[in-house]
């Protein structure tokens, strides 16, 4: 019994320090969050290339995977918005932090806003970032997109 309690302590002590912090660094993760999603409806190269880690692991909402080289590919490929071409504002929602050290995961909802000649179009999807902080930046690793369906009409 002695034996199981001492096993069952040392397993304690060795995982104590994987857990949750309060996440002190929250505050920065989300500002730096919030420019990155200011920068991204502009398709800011620069902006893009300081949130993503050159070692990404990208699964977007269509269950493509990809790294940063093809992120910043297709980012610079379409170049910022043009004159007359519809307008997406993304910003974060129900932003849910967990630090553990240097390592934090950044789970939110992001609202895609495009303004169309019909109106605004909104969509939303639930993404969650790895984020290491390395150098003392911190930079997305892994990244996963959901989209999350529309609410159906209610039925006559």
């Amino acid at each position: 019994m002695k034996r199981l309690l001492c096993a069952a302590l040392v397993f304690a002590a060795f995982l104590n320090p994987l857990r949750a912090e309060p996440a002190p660094d929250a505050p920065e993760l989300t500002k730096l969050l919030q420019d990155f999603l200011a920068g991204a409806g502009r398709n800011d190269v620069a902006m893009h290339d300081r949130f993503w880690a050159d070692d990404l692991i990208y699964t977007g909402s269509a269950g493509r995977r990809i790294g940063k080289a093809d992120l910043m590919g297709e980012v610079r490929k379409e170049g910022p918005p043009k004159p007359g071409e519809d307008v997406t504002v993304y910003s974060a929602e129900d932003i849910r932090i967990q630090q553990y050290g240097d390592t934090a995961i950044v789970a939110f909802r992001l609202v895609a806003t495009t303004q169309k000649k019909s109106g605004p179009e909104v969509a939303n999807y639930l993404n969650t970032g790895a984020f290491l902080k390395r150098g003392g930046k911190w930079q997305v690793v892994a990244w996963q997109a959901t989209v999350m369906p529309k609410k159906s009409e209610p039925k006559p």
